[in-house]
């Protein structure tokens, strides 16, 4: 029964730990580090946007993005095809879901990768085909419920659901390997490793999935988390956010963005710093500041589950949102059997 209840907390710190970092992240994302410290000084609670916010203007402190509602669109997917995501279902699901932040009148829409692999959809193109360009992190994103879903120990199976995910947008090496390491590092942590261990998986799995998609040039994904971890193993926490900025990056790219989340993790696994501090440092890094923070929120929280996140908090993204992720956490943990 203990091993059921810890299973639960990881998949429940997991999907809520996205969403609070996704939340952190909303009011500066798309933001330089000075417009940052200008506006914010740094992210230490829930802020609300300014009517200057690029992409999300004047949104309520405690909003989710994008992150979290595309993780809960893949959610809904898997449960409703008993594990299975069919692309073209994907695919209609996203176009679904960019009419009405449309007709919201947000700016909060489908990703570069995203955005073009739909275009392509709709132009006739089949769903394995349109996802040949996808390198952002748009996959890596919404992958969290793959990794509450389905044990990273059945590695074969494992990848496959992944490569179901990804591939109506982002059938790509490095779309499909940047995916498979948060998705994980998120399994692993919800079958108990810890995150030291989980962080070492997910790079081995990353190693694994680029075998995967379309060819596409770039820095391979495994090769730079491990290098990311050698170049942080002995930054202070004043020094990392600039290291990260200046040489991992920030940007929507997978080898950026995903990578300086797996930089965060690794400083918490060695005791640096606590999960929540990490989640306030990603929403001010700058650059795509609420994927990276919901991404290692999805990691930490698989690993520390929700006794890492202050409750208040929480309280205030599900009312916010009107959020309640533990009846399809329940459902994502029954596909995986526990």
């Amino acid at each position: 029964m203990t091993a059921l209840i810890d299973t639960r907390d990881r998949g429940l710190g997991a999907f809520y730990g996205l969403a609070l970092g996704d939340a952190l992240g909303m009011p500066t994302q798309s933001l330089s580090r000075e417009q940052i410290r200008q506006r914010f000084d740094r992210i230490t609670t829930l802020q609300a946007a300014g009517a200057d916010q690029p992409i999300a203007p004047n949104m309520p402190a405690g909003s989710i993005t994008d992150d979290t509602e595309q993780a809960v669109l893949v959610a809904e997917l898997l449960v409703a095809g008993s594990g299975r995501i069919e692309p073209s279902d994907l695919a209609q699901h996203l176009i679904d879901w960019e009419a009405v932040m449309q007709a919201k009148g947000s700016q909060d829409l489908l990703g570069p990768s995203t955005k073009r692999a739909i275009e392509m959809i709709l132009a006739g193109h089949s769903p394995e085909e349109a996802g040949r360009f996808g390198t952002t992190n748009g996959a890596a994103m919404r992958i969290t419920p793959v990794g509450i879903a389905f044990d990273v120990r059945e590695e074969a199976r494992f990848v496959e659901a992944v490569k179901q995910a990804c591939q109506v947008t982002h059938n790509t090496n490095l779309g499909i390997s940047s995916a498979a390491a948060v998705a994980a590092v998120v399994s692993a942590g919800i079958s108990g490793a810890s995150l030291g261990e989980a962080l070492d998986v997910g790079a081995h799995i990353a190693q694994e999935a680029e075998r995967y998609g379309y060819w596409i040039a770039g820095g391979r994904i495994a090769a730079r988390i491990r290098w990311a971890k050698q170049l942080c193993a002995e930054c202070s926490n004043e020094q990392l956010p600039d290291l990260i900025y200046d040489v991992i990056g920030t940007s929507v790219a997978s080898q950026e963005s995903v990578v300086a989340a797996f930089a965060l993790a690794h400083q918490v696994a060695r005791g640096q710093m606590l999960a929540f501090d990490a989640l306030c440092m990603a929403a001010s890094l700058g650059g795509d500041t609420d994927t990276i923070a919901a991404i290692l929120g999805a990691m930490l929280g698989a690993c520390e589950g929700m006794g890492a996140w202050p409750a208040p908090l929480i309280k205030q993204i599900q009312t916010v949102n009107a959020l309640d992720l533990h009846p399809v956490v329940e459902q994502l943990l029954s596909l995986r059997g526990v």
